[in-house]
């Protein structure tokens, strides 16, 4: 059996690992009497650890929420994990850096010296996005969304396309964007909230770093079933299916989304990018061979990325220049 003091940490690391434990199945995992785990659930309340006793056949605990922030107890796997996570948490979000960069130091600090070589080698380094993948976002904006997706709130935000984001507007000209947010997710690098557009009446996933929640949220709303059997499957439906080939950039059409998926119907992801424009990444056997694909849908575009792909287009500029 182990010593008091290591007894409570252990029941401590139990309690934290899952909302609600009968009294009995704590007393087996920790091999004593559950007098005994009575005993050191007082203890632990003493110690300032909100521990509430559950109703039901056998009894059990559960570790609430509390006003203050008592010590937390990490066994060696999870905290490493925490230090890996918030130095990848600077990765995207505005806002976090600095207070995740003071978290990590913090938690660094209490480790003990085999953990912190552990967490030495596992340096993690930002590369920043080259000029055609933009992508940060904001931590007050990511809170609020994810507040809406909680709550079950109809988000009204502003949506800015490519050219507000390059000249430095948060939000597009025209009323706000209304929908239903149901998922937060990130995939490749960036985030994305799935949620189904009102005004659309559709399906849609936006970028979370091109939307600018407003004040207050509308009405509550009821759960809507996604066209998948969950969020994974939709998101890879819409994104993994234009990951194969080996080339793959991304235009803006000066035609609005709605219509451009009438004619890509598939062949492409298309994002809303302003009433009269649209973002459409896809893929091709060949950069020249993707450039001639966005220049045949009949109406001004402009190339966005990687640069292989505006170089492609230029080749073929002179190209067709010079056969005219």
């Amino acid at each position: 059996m182990l010593e008091t003091s290591a007894r409570l940490l252990a029941l401590l690391s139990l309690l934290q690992a899952r909302r609600d434990w009968p009294g009995r199945t704590l007393a087996d995992r920790l091999e004593v009497s559950p007098r005994t785990v009575r005993r050191d659930v007082d203890r632990l309340r003493e110690l300032g650890y909100p521990v509430q006793a559950t109703r039901g056949p056998d009894g059990g605990y559960r570790l609430d929420a509390g006003s203050e922030l008592p010590p937390l107890l990490f066994d060696d796997d999870q905290a490493v994990a925490v230090a890996v996570a918030l130095q990848t948490a600077t990765m995207s979000v505005q806002g976090v850096q600095e207070a995740a960069l003071r978290a990590l130091a913090t938690v660094r600090q209490v480790m003990p010296a085999r953990l912190r070589h552990r967490v030495d080698a596992l340096q993690v380094t930002r590369i920043p996005k080259s000029s055609w993948h933009e992508g940060d976002i904001d931590a007050e904006h990511l809170l609020a969304i994810g507040t809406a997706v909680r709550a079950r709130e109809v988000l009204r935000f502003d949506y800015a396309g490519r050219r507000e984001m390059v000249e430095g507007s948060a939000a597009a000209e025209g009323p706000p964007r209304r929908a239903e947010p149901h998922h937060l997710v990130t995939w490749g690098g960036r985030w994305y909230l799935v949620g189904w557009d009102l005004d659309r009446a559709d399906w849609r996933t936006y970028r979370v770093d091109r939307m600018t929640p407003r004040t207050p949220n509308g009405p509550r709303f009821g759960p809507r079933a996604l066209p998948a059997a969950d969020v994974a499957e939709f998101i890879a439906e819409r994104f993994e299916r234009h990951d194969a080939s080996p080339c793959r950039g991304t235009a803006i059409l000066h035609v609005p989304a709605a219509a451009a998926n009438e004619w890509i119907r598939g062949q492409g992801l298309v994002e809303d990018d302003g009433p009269d424009r649209c973002r459409v990444t896809a893929g091709s056997w060949s950069w020249a061979g993707l450039a001639a694909w966005f220049g045949m849908f009949g109406h001004d575009f402009e190339l966005v990325g990687p640069p292989e792909l505006r170089a492609a287009g230029a080749e073929l500029a002179a190209r067709f220049s010079r056969a005219i």
